[in-house]
């Protein structure tokens, strides 16, 4: 049993991350996180505007190495909270590709590729702890990168783990929700959220169970 958690930065302001509340013992698994926050507060201190297209960050070259940084940061608290197990890895040193997505800069959207140096760690029972960086270097939303693996990996399940329950639908959040009742609700979302359910249906029609909170996303 192979699980991939995405951690979003949001949910490590509620309190540490404890990872036994999302996989089983003895179940391989893989983290990648977020830092929107740590990110946003970087640049501001930088002077440089944060702007979004589809939920997806514009990053600049001047704005990479900050961003950079703030992934360093949260890698390495990330790690500190899951403990000895956790192996932190920036995306881009481990060799993680993805191709430049049009007019947001040195962003890329990941190819579902796992190298094989992922593999083994897992299979050693390190759990590796992966900052959304690709080769470039080239800035990428942790949900696509999540998802990517999650493919590239074979995992049983891919796991979104946020500041919330799960999606919200009229103030409600659902149980399921299927990628033709995603596309009806194009328009009525906004943010974080609409990168994260495209990564999930994804991930669900490349034979991953994705669940969103306690939202099971299906193909």
């Amino acid at each position: 049993m192979l699980t991939v958690v995405k951690c979003g930065g949001a949910a490590l302001t509620r309190g540490p991350f404890v990872l036994e509340r999302y996989v089983g013992r003895g179940e391989g698994v893989c983290v990648v996180h977020g830092a929107g926050a740590r990110i946003t507060a970087a640049l501001e201190a930088a002077g440089i505007e944060s702007r979004f297209v589809g939920g997806r960050r514009e990053t600049s070259l001047a704005a990479l190495p900050l961003v950079r940084e703030a992934y360093r940061l949260e890698n390495e608290q990330l790690c500190a909270q899951i403990g000895a197990r956790a192996y932190g890895l920036m995306g881009d040193e481990l060799g993680l590709e993805a191709d430049i997505v049009p007019g947001l800069g040195h962003v890329g959207l990941p190819r579902p590729v796992a190298p094989a140096s992922l593999s083994g760690l897992i299979e050693a029972g390190r759990v590796p702890v992966i900052a959304p960086l690709a080769r470039g270097p080239l800035n990428v939303n942790a949900d696509d990168a999540a998802a990517a693996l999650s493919i590239a990996l074979s995992a049983d399940r891919l796991v979104f783990v946020s500041d919330v329950e799960g999606v919200l639908v009229d103030g409600e959040v659902v149980d399921e929700l299927t990628a033709r009742e995603i596309e009806q609700l194009d328009g009525l979302l906004r943010g974080g959220i609409v990168p994260k359910l495209q990564a999930a249906v994804a991930a669900a029609r490349g034979g991953v169970r994705a669940e969103v909170g306690r939202t099971l996303v299906v193909a």
